[in-house]
This record gives structure tokens, sequence and C-alpha cells, in this order.
């Protein structure tokens, strides 16, 4: 696809990812806890999520009927198209059942390993975020850019996935690295929304491990065109099939690499 046919797809992805934000939002004024699945220890799904991803895979085929389905809940598949959508219907679900912010609506657009387009509709805000390659990262139409702290200077987000055994010592080095030499830290809940504010210059850096591609595929895009840099772990911009993601405004990224490389 050229840059005009990326844009004008991105911008209709927009509308499928607020049309299902619009959805998430009613069922939220009406939803109660008998209504949550527990999918493994401490990680819900419900009959939002579900129906969250039936309507965004619905509109997706319309809009690309050539292209396959990696999504969160599994309602589609793909089979070695060129072409594949990511998609997490619901980013936040532990947020959104405890009616505590953020949570969203991710959708990504992969050609093999490249990322073509990334939207992130934050529900709660009203904040579309939105990328496509090469053409630069928005929020609401206003154009993004990473910010330019230094690490003492830097907000970070470090999260806690649901594999906490695993994950433990690793977010305890982090913490015990960075707690008190840096500006603060914080754990939003929501991979997507957390590399959207990286992008915006919220945050500075943020890095989980133990994640889906649906989590940060989108997001992942989002800040790279808004100048900041992403890897996985090892220091790989080789990500797209992995668990674990660093995004930073690219200055920074380096001292985080270096905490993580030190625990392991």
């Amino acid at each position: 696809m050229n840059q005009t046919e990326l844009k004008t797809l991105t911008l209709a992805v927009c509308e499928v990812a607020k049309s299902a934000g619009s959805y998430i939002r009613e069922e939220r004024s009406k939803f109660s806890l008998n209504k949550v699945e527990r999918k493994h220890a401490h990680d819900y799904v419900s009959y939002v999520d579900k129906g969250s991803e039936e309507r965004i895979v619905s509109a997706l085929r319309e809009l690309l009927p050539e292209a396959g389905f990696i999504t969160e809940e599994g309602s589609a598949t793909h089979d070695k198209e060129q072409y594949v959508w990511v998609v997490d219907p619901l980013d936040g679900t532990t947020n959104f059942i405890h009616q505590f912010t953020p949570y969203a609506v991710s959708i990504a657009l992969l050609r093999g390993k490249q990322i073509e387009i990334g939207v992130v509709y934050e529900i709660c805000t009203n904040e579309c975020f939105y990328a496509w390659q090469g053409g630069g990262a928005y929020c609401n139409e206003e154009k993004l850019s990473v910010s330019q702290q230094q690490i003492e200077d830097a907000l970070l987000c470090f999260q806690l996935p649901y594999n906490s055994d695993a994950y433990k010592p690793t977010a305890q080095h982090l913490i015990d690295t960075f707690y008190g030499y840096c500006a603060s830290i914080r754990m939003l809940g929501s991979a997507a929304i957390a590399l959207c504010y990286v992008a915006a210059g919220r945050l500075d850096g943020y890095a989980e491990q133990y994640i889906g591609q649906w989590d940060y595929m989108a997001g992942s895009l989002i800040v790279t065109e808004a100048g900041g840099a992403v890897t996985d772990y090892s220091g790989s911009d080789d990500f797209t099939e992995g668990n674990c993601v660093v995004a930073t405004n690219g200055i920074i990224q380096q001292d985080i690499l270096n905490a993580i490389a030190y625990n392991e």
C-alpha cells in the first residue's frame, strides 16, 4: 500500500475502534462483576471483551477482506495471509471491571513483521492515537512527539504482568534501580495506553514482559512514528513475535535495557 492508501485505511480503522469503544462505554454503565470469567490467575475476560472483538473483526473484514487475524479472544485466525490484523478488543480488562482507568481498544495491521498501521482508542478520555508506516503519529489529529527527558527526570511505567512468579525478580530489580533515581514510576494497567503515553511525551519510558502481540503491536508503531525507540528486552528491534517490549523516547532506552540485562 502507498502512503495515501495507508492513511485512508488508518482513519477508517480509527472509526472501527471508536465504534467498539462506544459499545464498551455503554456496557460499562450496566456491568456487574458476576459477568466476569477467569482465564488464568488474575487474568479476566467478560462478554464485553468478546462482544467488542466480534464487532471489530466484522468491520475489519469489510475494510480488508484478504487479511487474516490475531485476536486476544480467538474469534478469528490467520493462515499465511500477506496482511494480518492484530486485535485487542479491550486492553485493560482488569481496570474495566473495577471502573479504573485507563482501558482501550487496540488494532494493528501487520505485513510480515512490519507494522503498517496502529490505532489505540482510549475509551474514558475519548482519545484516539494512531499512526501508519512512514506517516507520523497522532492523537485526535494532533501530531505526537516523544519527550527529550534524561533518565534522572524521566517518568517511567513498569507494568506488572499476570505471570507474577516468573517476572517478580525483574520487576523488583527495575523498581530498585530506578525508584528514587528517576522522577517517578507509574503502573497504568494497559500496555497499549502506556505505549501511547510514551509517544505523546506523557511518559518517558515503559517496559513489560509476558504480554501478547495484541497488547503492544499498535502502540509500538505509534511510539516509533513519534520518534521513539521500541525493542524487546534483549535490545532487538525484531520484537513483533515476542512477549516483551521496552519503549522510550530513545534517550533513555539503554538505561532501561542495562537494568534488565543486569538482572538477567
